[in-house]
C-alpha cells in the first residue's frame, strides 16, 4: 500500500532530497523503487520539487517523473506559471517540454555551460560588461553560429529552447533567452527588455546602459539609437519601452508567438494549448498584484 507523501517526516523528505541527484545506478534503482512503493502518492512530492527554485533537483525530480510515467509537463508548466517563482532557464525548459515531453533538459544545460565555458577561456579579468559582452557576441554569433531565422520566422521551432539550442537559430525572444542564460553562467547582469515588435538585452550596471540585439548578431546599440528606431517602425516609443522586462512576461510573451506561429502553420491544437498558458499568466498576475 502506498504512503502518504504529506506523511513524511521532515527527516525523511530532506533525506529523499539529498538523494534526488546521486547518479549512482544503486542509489538511483533503490530510489525508483521507492518512489514505485508510494504509488500516486509521489507524484506531488516530485512535481513540487521540479518547479522548485533549486535547478539541479529540479531536472532530477523531473527524470524519476519520466521514468515513473508520472510526468504531465502541460499540468506542470501550469503549475510553474501559478507557482509564480518565475526562474527563466526553468519556465524556458518546462514550456519547451510541454511540446517535446521527453525533453533532455541536462543536455540543454550542457549546452548552455559549454557556451559559458568557452566565453570564460576568451574573458581576461578585469573586463568590463562591455567587453565581456563582445566576448560573448563573439562566441555565439561567430563560432557557434547562432543567427535570425529571417528565412522561416513563424515556424514555431523558433521559440522552443531545446530547438534553437540544436539548430542554433531563433526569435529575437528566444535568442535573448540564451544570450541571458549563458550571461548569468559568467555573472554577467543582463535584463531581458520586450521593446514592442523585438526582443533585445539590455546592461544597466554602467552610468549609460547599452543594449545588444541577439537576432542581429549582437549589435550593441544605446538608448537613443533604440528610440530612433522604434519611430523608424512608427511606434511612438515611451521611456518605459527601455526597462526590465519581468520573467513572467518574457515567458507569456513566448506562448504569445507561440499561439501567431502555430495558428499560422495549421496547427490550432497547440495553439490552443498556448493561448490556454497565456491565459495562465494573465490570471495568475492579477491575483499576484492584489496581495
Amino acid at each position: 500500500m502506498g504512503v502518504d507523501i504529506e506523511t513524511l517526516s521532515a527527516t525523511r523528505r530532506e533525506a529523499l532530497l539529498s538523494l534526488l541527484d546521486d547518479w549512482n545506478p544503486a542509489v538511483r534503482r533503490g530510489l525508483l523503487a521507492h518512489f514505485t512503493a508510494l504509488g500516486g502518492a509521489a507524484a506531488p512530492f516530485l512535481q513540487a520539487v521540479a518547479r522548485g527554485p533549486n535547478r539541479v533537483l529540479a531536472q532530477h525530480a523531473a527524470w524519476f517523473l519520466e521514468e515513473l510515467q508520472l510526468s504531465d509537463p502541460v499540468a506542470e508548466f501550469r503549475g510553474f506559471i501559478r507557482s509564480m517563482h518565475y526562474e527563466l532557464e526553468t519556465g524556458a525548459l518546462l514550456l519547451a517540454r510541454t511540446v517535446a515531453p521527453r525533453l533532455d533538459a541536462g543536455k540543454c544545460c550542457t549546452a548552455l555551460d559549454r557556451i559559458a565555458a568557452r566565453c570564460r577561456e576568451l574573458i581576461v579579468e578585469p573586463s568590463s560588461a562591455r567587453e565581456k559582452c563582445r566576448m560573448l557576441n563573439r562566441v555565439l554569433f561567430h563560432e557557434w553560429g547562432f543567427h535570425g531565422n529571417v528565412e522561416n520566422y513563424i515556424d514555431p521551432r523558433n521559440s522552443l529552447l531545446d530547438q534553437v539550442l540544436e539548430r542554433r537559430t531563433g526569435l529575437p525572444l528566444s535568442l535573448s533567452i540564451v544570450y541571458l542564460l549563458v550571461a548569468g553562467r559568467l555573472s554577467l547582469d543582463l535584463e531581458p527588455v520586450g521593446l514592442p515588435g523585438h526582443f533585445i538585452v539590455g546592461c544597466f550596471v554602467d552610468p549609460s546602459p547599452f543594449f545588444i540585439d541577439p537576432f542581429d548578431r549582437g549589435v550593441f546599440r544605446d538608448a537613443d539609437e533604440i528610440l530612433f528606431l522604434l519611430r523608424a517602425r512608427h511606434v511612438a516609443p515611451k521611456a518605459s519601452d527601455l526597462a526590465p522586462t519581468p520573467v513572467r512576461e518574457v515567458l507569456c510573451r513566448c506562448c504569445r508567438n507561440l499561439v501567431n506561429h502555430y495558428t499560422a502553420t495549421g496547427e490550432p491544437e497547440r495553439a490552443r494549448l498556448f493561448a490556454l498558458f497565456v491565459g495562465d499568466f494573465e490570471a495568475t498576475y492579477p491575483r499576484h498584484a492584489q496581495q
